[in-house]
């Protein structure tokens, strides 16, 4: 009981205290202390929940479930399964881009650096990584109009860097955000990346979970979905304090209909930023500061089973700091620390050290001060971030399946404003320099010529897309200027939008190649 009143006192004179003054003192060991919390916490997370990525979609992860954990597991990973670690292998793309060429290096590199990296992406950043290597620079490479995955979670698993170097700085954080985010994201995307970003900058001033939760969500326009989700996240912890499935399956209920992802449309697949951020936030509200019970419940919201609990400790970690962090989940966590991961030339050493170098940079470019042994940094008030959103006035009313190989001309119809058409181009870790060239017709007008490149890195993730048609029905052709004997551009399904939702979503109809069949009516 004395405990728990010495918390609380404690983390009322914090308030207090920032509430008196826009400057707090910190020592320079307890800022590179959680830093390293930061940091070490992500790749814990990521590590942990890794093995369940994805094999758990629409559904809580059960607790006879086994999640390994032991000495020498972390290292064995990180050598074994370097494509794990995407959550930090792509933060420090970033960070090498600024420790090279400084804070105010253009966006361009950083898009440069990224679209040329050797790893190989999905999703939003693999549809940003096609968009610049095709012209489409940052930040229209991120549009929904020109990335059917501007909502997925990319930036959120991405954002870690721009808060753990913006100490105490939210809008700091979000002006980084701004630049970086949008070569990948946009919209509800971006938010993720935005808020999380301000989690991390509030968790070196701030010990309290709501508080920082709270706080943080200033950043994000009330009107946006992510914002109402978060807040619904919040406000259902405060309702069921000691039920966290409770509030799982109120997410479920309300949050759970990806309309803009291609591969989450009509499936119980969810890699939008707004869910995923509610897990995160779920995981660290009923975690109560605990790690090992902030790590459980995030993992075992299932979904992105990997990234969230990731993004879950990097914050944690950060409250806590690394020598908080219990030894438990530290166990071989020294003899990892030298590796540098994957596509980089930096380890968690290294950048524990380049992120203290960065964040008192940052300090004193934001009006603080370092003065011996200490820092000053002046907080900033969270600041509303622009309103944006994607996919708007889409609806997803009907998939077309069609799995054939595209070797002349395809043609399909369609009734509403917008489609996609998903296939495949570049079976996994091709490196092959073919490209198919294809011609899009819409209503007997060519549209667009389409590059589809036959390397897995460089693919394009959708073989064609329009969002923005007049509303009615429309003939849709794609015709393959230059097929070849030795590689197969493959369609697989199409997706249809109008601009409003189905009357009956048990009446939407699946189509085999051109032949309707109608569901059955339950």
């Amino acid at each position: 009981m004395k405990k728990i009143s010495t918390l609380f006192t404690f983390l009322l004179l914090s308030k207090m205290l920032f509430a008196q003054s826009d400057m707090v003192t910190m020592s320079k060991a307890t800022l590179q202390d959680k830093i390293k919390g930061g940091w070490a916490g992500q790749t814990i997370g990521v590590t942990f929940g890794g093995p369940l990525e994805f094999k758990f979609n629409g559904t809580i992860i059960n607790e006879y479930t086994p999640v390994p954990w032991y000495d020498g597991y972390l290292k064995k990973t990180m050598l074994n399964n370097p494509g794990l670690y995407d959550d930090l292998y792509m933060d420090l793309t970033f960070v090498e881009v600024f420790e090279k060429e400084g804070f105010d290096a253009p966006i361009s590199s950083h898009s440069k650096a990224y679209a040329n990296a050797g790893y190989a992406l999905w999703h939003a950043n693999q549809a940003a990584r096609y968009n610049i290597l095709h012209g489409i620079e940052a930040p229209a490479s991120g549009h929904w109009k020109n990335n059917p995955h501007a909502d997925c979670i990319d930036y959120q698993i991405e954002c870690d860097y721009a808060g753990l170097m913006s100490p105490g700085m939210p809008n700091t954080a979000s002006a980084i955000s701004d630049k970086i985010g949008h070569i990948m994201n946009y919209g509800d995307g971006y938010y993720g990346g935005v808020f999380l970003g301000a989690c991390y900058t509030l968790a070196f001033v701030n010990n309290d979970i709501p508080g920082i939760l709270n706080e943080a969500l200033k950043t994000i326009p009330a009107e946006s979905n992510y914002h109402k989700c978060i807040a619904d996240v919040i406000k259902w912890h405060k309702q069921f304090p000691d039920d966290w499935k409770r509030t799982w399956y109120a997410l479920q209920d309300k949050w759970s209909q990806d309309i803009g992802c291609p591969d989450g449309v009509f499936a119980p697949f969810d890699i939008d930023a707004t869910l995923n951020s509610a897990y995160v936030v779920l995981g660290l509200l009923y975690g109560n500061g605990d790690f090992t019970q902030t790590m459980e419940i995030t993992t075992r919201c299932g979904q992105d089973a990997d990234c969230n609990p990731s993004s879950a400790g990097g914050i944690l970690g950060t409250v806590l700091g690394y020598d908080n962090i219990p030894e438990y989940w530290k166990m071989g966590l020294k003899e990892a620390e030298d590796i540098d991961f994957k596509y980089t030339s930096t380890s968690l050493n290294k950048v524990y050290e380049i992120g203290m170098k960065h964040a008192l940079e940052n300090i004193k470019r934001n009006g603080g001060k370092v003065e011996g042994e200490n820092v000053k940094i002046k907080l900033q008030n969270p600041k509303t971030v622009p309103m944006e959103q994607s996919f708007e006035g889409i609806y997803p009313v009907d998939k077309q399946f069609v799995y054939k190989d595209l070797s002349d001309e395809y043609t399909f119809e369609m009734e509403g404003t917008g489609f996609v058409v998903k296939g495949e181009t570049a079976k996994w870790a091709s490196e092959s320099k073919y490209v198919f060239n294809v011609e899009l017709s819409i209503d007997g007008n060519l549209t667009e010529k389409i590059e589809l490149p036959t390397s897995f890195r460089e693919r394009r993730h959708e073989i064609a897309w329009k969002y923005d048609l007049p509303k009615g029905k429309h003939t849709i052709k794609l015709k393959l200027l230059n097929p070849s004997k030795d590689m197969v551009c493959r369609l697989t399904e199409v997706l249809v939008y109008n601009d409003a939702p189905t009357d009956n979503t048990n009446q939407v109809i699946y189509r085999f190649g051109q032949k309707k069949i109608p569901t059955l009516k339950p």
